[in-house]
């Protein structure tokens, strides 16, 4: 038999993952040599579909075992989808440890191949709106995947369980150290190993982030790099200067990159615009049920408390310390890209000596490096330090807010934007520079919790 002929075969019963019933009529057919009749293939039909509803388990096209779980309809009403948004991540937000990539995984694995909400190509352009916002990366994957699934308020849903488990425990550690803990300089044995713990981590993720970058990418990210040590350590630089001088630098970044994939001989390689996962069908679009008007109009909500918080706090100087920690964490999330890890010196600076000690700041990084969820929820540790349980919530909602906003207002524009080539050149000068500040983060926060030998062991 050949080649061609091979590949033409009928598929045999063994190839499925389970046997469809065979009932008496299928062995007259096959005795007698006779060609079912309508009736008889639609019945056959259904009994296929019946099967497949059994399978157990099912090999996905890259060779994932994946064990079937019971399948939402993506037509089915918007309560049964609801309940699938909640069943599914209400115990991923109790187990997602890892940090941003393991994160991915997670997702991918669970919404990919176990329960087929996406396919590769849309998890993986869902992916990119979240990498191309400031904000949690993860967490917005977590929302764009529910808002795709069930639309606004199942992102809601999903994000809210994403991040409860890290919420609650990282506020309650906050309020406990604050009230117990008398010299935050000099804390209990069981507190030393924090801080150096989550140090290890952030050089772990500043390792793995440089590892993507090419020869342009590593030149704007030791810039990006080589300012913030500078803003951190010149006693010169007023402190508050990172509240401009951190956006204008990922703000360059972007432009040379921008420059560069204009040249003819480019120093980086940019990728082509994609087709993405409306081009066949609107299906998608329909579910998320955000039209270009409402996004548009989110996206002016995000700009518009952006400035009037800024306004309030700096130019009016208006004195009430919940809209204090509000502005500086909702500043801070508006121009974070590149994870969560890229956060922590634009955070120190902030919050460091005012709020608390540097010994407080690293012992509550240590703590959310060991919770599940996004880093990002490190921001109630914080506040709940600094004003308890009402600082938590505040923080937590100023810090997580710009991402949120931006990923609902984003999601409906997001097949017009990924078609422009500038766009994509922009955002990878932006994502290098912000790599910089983790490596940054890795001196900076290194001096403050390295002390001794057994510290840098």
């Amino acid at each position: 038999m050949s080649p061609q002929q091979e590949e033409e075969k009928e598929p045999e019963v063994s190839d499925f993952p389970k046997e469809a019933p065979v009932t008496e009529e299928t062995h007259t057919f096959a005795e007698n040599n006779e060609k079912p009749g309508p009736d008889d293939e639609e019945a056959a039909h259904v009994d296929e579909a019946e099967a497949g509803e059994g399978d157990d388990e099912e090999v996905g096209e890259e060779g994932d075992k994946k064990k079937k779980v019971k399948l939402v309809s993506p037509d089915a009403p918007w309560s049964e989808r609801m309940w699938e948004v909640f069943t599914t991540f209400w115990p991923l937000g109790l187990v997602a440890f890892g940090g941003p990539q393991a994160h991915v995984a997670i997702l991918r694995d669970h919404l990919v191949v176990q329960r087929d909400w996406l396919d590769e190509e849309q998890f993986t352009e869902l992916f990119a709106i979240g990498q191309g916002l400031p904000g949690p990366t993860s967490t917005q994957l977590v929302i764009s995947t529910a808002l795709s699934r069930a639309g606004p308020l199942g992102g809601l849903m999903a994000f809210f369980l994403w991040n409860l488990p890290g919420l609650i425990v990282l506020t309650t550690c906050g309020v406990l150290l604050a009230e117990f803990i008398e010299d935050p300089n000099n804390p209990p044995f069981w507190l030393v190993g924090l801080p150096p713990a989550a140090i290890s981590l952030v050089f772990k993720a500043a390792y793995a982030f440089a590892q993507k970058l090419d020869s342009l990418g590593v030149c704007l990210s030791l810039f990006s790099c080589l300012i913030a040590i500078l803003i951190n350590n010149d006693d010169r630089i007023r402190p508050d200067a990172s509240q401009w001088v951190f956006p204008t630098t990922l703000a360059v970044g972007g432009l040379i990159t921008f420059v560069d994939h204009k040249r003819a001989n480019p120093w980086s390689t940019y990728s082509s615009p994609s087709q993405g996962w409306d081009r066949d069908s609107d299906e998608t679009i329909r579910r998320i049920g955000i039209p270009l008007w409402v996004g548009g109009l989110i996206l002016c909500s995000y700009i518009a408390i952006l400035v009037l918080v800024i306004v309030l706090v700096d130019v009016y100087e208006v004195e009430n310390v919940y809209l204090e920690i509000f502005e500086k964490m909702y500043r801070i999330g508006s121009i974070i890209f590149g994870g969560g890890q890229v956060v922590l010196p634009m955070l120190q600076d902030e919050v460091v000596p005012r709020w608390m000690t540097d010994e407080t700041f690293l012992q509550g990084l240590g703590l959310a490096q060991s919770m599940p969820g996004p880093l990002f929820n490190f921001a109630s540790y914080l506040g709940a330090v600094y004003q308890g349980v009402p600082g938590a919530l505040v923080a937590y909602l100023g810090l997580f807010g710009p991402g949120v906003i931006l990923i609902f207002a984003v999601v409906p524009f997001w097949a017009q934007l990924r078609r422009f080539t500038a766009f994509k050149a922009t955002l990878k000068g932006v994502n290098a520079t912000a790599i910089g500040l983790v490596m940054a983060a890795c001196v900076i926060l290194w001096e403050a919790a390295v002390h001794t030998a057994s510290d840098a062991m």
